[in-house]
């Protein structure tokens, strides 16, 4: 029902739709510090602001809560849907081609730039779809919210504060993923963990490294200085990694030695697979030099040992496991610094069902602790699980499936999103499961076919939950 009438709205406000997912996107809104009244931030208020200005100018009843999330209204009757969108981006990164991270541009069919499809895009995907509910004048008896986070990214302390105030509705859903729906997240350990070491001026030495801008994201780039070293074993030892690893080893000569940028591929940490660790291919460069012997030099051979290059399941750390419902442990290796007297390192990863405190903490922290390293953490994040034949999850598998003629079934994933710790959330789009969007990468786009499709399949989704 209203099928005709969703698909022709959408499509007769396709060019309106671009525009508002492109001044959304020129604005930088990656978490910043604190400033009064802006919690994450300048750039994350003003993305915000800017939202609730346009969700509000479409007739809906906006609320900021305290700069932390806004909210908009179809109505003002019984709670019954929410839709959880963010507006916050993860850094803008190096690398991109098509255009500039902030500069938004359609192109052969694709909308570039950071956060048109995480989650900016999907966001204003949703707003759509309450517009076209709202402006056909189709009845409903019961609200949709669209609630819009600004740190996502960063840990969703937000939303934390969002559900300290607001109940959860009886159903949620988040667009900031793929379809069909995703009602399985795994688990998560950010192990972070230290060392402190006497300090060596032996030549030849490790001076520092620094890797690592996010813990959800596989470094692109990691920096080493070195002093000691001839030309000679330097090129020796990139030659030799680059070769196993794929890395690339880029060498300036300095006044206190060289300093040392390996270039790989960044990726989501929820993906390792899809990257090229430049840390640990690094760490693989570094071990093939003949450093002097000190307390540094073997804790770096032991990161070496329990985080190989390549090793995306946690198999050298012991924790490699999997099961049907939620699938394989994925870790990388994400941020790492070390000085002449210190180490400080995290590793994310996205854990199955099945791991527990005894197989994945503590074999994790007996690992590193073996190696002469101390992991931090006493807790792990929980998995989250939706019921797959709710009333609410085949829902949006029969809508997925009428808008779409693909067929529709629940997935699960790695990368925790809004909903995880929501008791029936799920994620569903604004993707379709064969694209990468290049999400958190250079070049991150998104289809605007698949926009516009999930912005009809919310629609009606809307209308059946709601009516």
């Amino acid at each position: 029902m209203y099928r005709k009438e969703i698909e022709a709205f959408i499509d007769g406000h396709k060019e309106e739709m671009i525009q508002d997912i492109f001044t959304l996107c020129r604005i930088n809104s990656e978490k910043m510090p604190y400033e009064e009244g802006m919690p994450y931030g300048r750039g994350a208020a003003r993305a915000l602001s800017q939202a609730l200005a346009m969700a509000s100018g479409y007739g809906f009843s906006v609320n900021n809560y305290d700069n932390f999330v806004g909210t908009a209204d179809l109505n003002d009757k019984e709670k019954q849907l929410d839709i959880l969108a963010h507006l916050d981006v993860v850094p803008a990164g190096e690398g991109w081609q098509v255009t500039e991270p902030f500069e938004p541009v359609l192109k052969d069919g694709r909308l570039y730039g950071r956060g048109t499809a995480d989650d900016k895009g999907p966001a204003v995907a949703a707003l759509y779809a309450m517009r076209a509910v709202k402006e056909l004048g189709i009845p409903l008896s019961k609200n949709v919210r669209l609630i819009l986070g600004t740190d996502e990214e960063c840990g969703s302390s937000d939303i934390a504060h969002y559900y300290d105030i607001e109940e959860e509705a009886p159903m949620t859903f988040s667009p900031d993923a793929a379809f069909p729906v995703t009602n399985v997240e795994k688990g998560g350990l950010k192990g972070h963990f230290t060392a402190s070491f006497a300090a060596s001026d032996a030549l030849p030495r490790l001076v520092s490294l620094e890797a690592g801008v996010k813990v959800n994201v596989v470094p692109g780039k990691a920096f080493a200085q070195v002093e000691g070293f001839s030309r000679r074993e330097l090129d020796q030892a990139a030659a030799e990694t680059e070769a196993r690893t794929g890395v690339r080893f880029v060498m300036e000569t300095t006044a206190s030695g060289t300093r040392i940028t390996a270039e790989g591929t960044g990726a989501h940490a929820a993906h390792p697979e899809d990257g090229n660790n430049a840390l640990t291919g690094l760490i693989a460069f570094l071990n093939r030099l003949p450093l002097a012997p000190c307390r540094q030099a073997e804790l770096l051979q032991g990161l070496g040992r329990l985080f190989p290059h390549g090793d995306v399941h946690g198999t050298a750390l012991g924790v490699d496991m999997e099961d049907e419902v939620s699938g394989r442990l994925t870790l990388a290796f994400s941020m790492l610094t070390i000085t002449e007297d210190s180490l400080d390192g995290t590793f994310d990863s996205r854990c199955p069902i099945c791991a527990t405190r005894e197989n994945m903490l503590e074999t994790a922290k007996a690992a590193l602790a073996e190696a002469g390293m101390t992991l931090d953490n006493e807790a792990m994040n929980p998995p989250h699980y939706v019921d797959g034949d709710s009333h609410f999850v085949q829902t949006l598998l029969r809508v997925y499936e009428e808008y779409t003629g693909r067929k529709g079934s629940c997935q699960s994933m790695g990368g925790g999103t809004y909903v995880h710790h929501l008791k029936n959330g799920v994620a569903f789009g604004a993707a379709m499961p064969e694209t990468d969007n290049r999400m958190h990468g250079a070049d991150e786009f998104a289809v605007l076919d698949e926009l516009l499709t999930s912005a009809k399949i919310f629609a009606q989704v809307i209308v059946d939950l709601c009516q």
